[in-house]
């Protein structure tokens, strides 16, 4: 179907969020006068999005029952917060699409699809960031879009300016995925692990929803694949695309690999005798980040990359925003932002990412996490030289450590500010040592929100650094 055809038809827009609202900004732009439907009752929107809604002036049919009013309707965009099996509940005759699966098939250049359980933001930000080094070095006017739910544009934004030369690099999740009927030109398949049986369900019909990122490949197409999870060799291994695998783990016989902390890539099918970059070297910390490091390296070499542009972008690459970002360096303290860890979990991946000195920003507002494995983690954590417990949650993390054993780190508490925080870090670093803000807990009482937390505690590194 192509606009042409949606013209005189009913439309309708499943779900308000940022697809929607992008969506029905490319349905109006086209002349095409969308109705929209969303469970959320009007009284619980704000006042902007009221004020937005209000100034498309378009029909809505917002409440619990809203899609029960779908009869009538010739096509429907469904948000992908919103599952399909509720929408072909109240409709079986009608046509279904999303934004993902419109763009997949006016998208008139090659695509670059990622998708797994965790990682997919990194990797496909670095992905672009290579692609965009390559075009420079080449001096092609290409131009390289990140999007999904990492872009900073929605894909119906930009998608009128496309030519065939460029490249999209589109973060996908199994919600984008699972209707989709066409795959990206490389499809890039991450660890894949459970997740998202509240939508799903059952893990079966999660990895099922993923097989689109490369099963209606052809074999001009390419699959870059995780060997390390079972689950991701079986969703990748799907297709006519040729297979491309890598791992973290050192596995032989692929494209891709870690081997005492170096990275391997094979070039055009040959074999790496020397590694093309040390982990060490890299400024995104973190052996989960291996993984990650690992599949941009590839795909980049699938899209046409040279090694050259993949190291380099590899090697100058910071990280996301609020994940394990690297921020500065002042007086030999290297200064790491990982704002956007508000679990345990994230919290020890991040101190298990250094083996210098480190001061550990922890605590915040109640997630009714389990800190245990997080105590255990700093017990055992012998390079930990300090813990800055902030917030509610500081007595629980110091009740965690203290369960699990003796430590013979600083604890230092009772900051109540991000310049209260770097006070009390003044008073302990010293040269080589690592300060990382990876709280474990919500922001909230003392910050807005994560970005607000990290956002303050890059303004007081600089602060320091002048």
């Amino acid at each position: 179907m192509n606009l042409k055809e949606l013209q005189g038809k009913l439309v309708a827009v499943l779900g308000f969020g940022l697809e929607g609202q992008a969506i029905t900004r490319y349905l109006l732009k086209h002349g095409i006068k969308p109705v929209l439907f969303d469970e959320k009752i009007w009284d619980k929107w704000d006042k902007d999005r009221q004020s937005l809604i209000k100034s498309l002036d378009i029909n809505f049919i917002f409440g619990p029952d809203c899609y029960k009013e779908l009869a009538g309707f010739d096509i429907i965009f469904r948000s992908p917060g919103i599952p399909l099996s509720k929408v072909k509940g109240q409709r079986s005759d009608v046509v279904i699409t999303s934004q993902t699966k419109w763009f997949f098939e006016h998208c008139p250049c090659k695509i670059i699809g990622v998708t797994g359980t965790k990682g997919k933001g990194t990797t496909s930000t670095l992905i672009s960031e290579i692609l965009k080094l390559q075009f420079r070095i080449s001096n092609f006017e290409f131009q390289v879009y990140l999007t999904g739910n990492i872009g900073k544009e929605q894909p119906l934004d930009f998608l009128d300016n496309l030519t065939k030369d460029d490249w999209v690099v589109y973060e996908l999740s199994s919600f984008q995925l699972q209707d989709l009927d066409r795959s990206p030109h490389i499809g890039v398949v991450l660890m894949v692990t459970q997740e998202h049986l509240d939508y799903h369900k059952d893990v079966e019909e999660y990895c099922q929803a993923k097989e689109s990122i490369v099963k209606f490949q052809s074999v001009e197409d390419y699959s870059v694949i995780n060997m390390d999870y079972e689950s991701s060799v079986k969703i990748g291994n799907n297709g006519a695309g040729q297979k491309r695998y890598f791992s973290a783990r050192g596995k032989s016989g692929v494209d891709c690999y870690v081997k005492d902390g170096a990275f391997y890539l094979k070039n055009n099918g040959s074999s790496p005798d020397e590694p093309f970059v040390e982990a060490k070297d890299l400024q995104l910390r973190g052996e989960h980040n291996w993984e990650n490091v690992c599949a941009a390296a590839t795909a980049a070499i699938s899209a046409g990359c040279s090694l050259d542009t993949v190291k380099t972008g590899a090697l100058a690459f910071k990280g996301l925003e609020h994940r394990l970002e690297f921020v500065d360096e002042k007086n030999g303290v290297k200064y790491y932002n990982d704002s956007f860890s508000t679990t345990p979990e994230t919290a020890i991946a991040a101190i298990k990412s250094f083996s210098e000195p480190e001061i550990v920003i922890l605590g915040g507002s109640s997630k009714n996490s389990d800190f245990t494995e997080l105590g255990k983690t700093i017990v055992e954590s012998k390079n930990i030289k300090c813990l800055v417990l902030i917030g509610l949650e500081s007595g629980r993390i110091l009740d965690a450590i203290n369960s699990s054993g003796k430590i013979e780190a600083q604890i230092l508490q009772g900051a109540e500010s991000m310049q209260e925080i770097f006070g009390q870090i003044a008073s302990v670093a010293k040269a080589g040592d690592v300060v990382l803000l990876s709280p474990a807990c919500a922001s909230f009482g003392m910050f807005k929100n994560y970005k607000d937390r990290g956002e303050q505690f890059k303004f007081f590194v600089e602060k320091f650094k002048n």
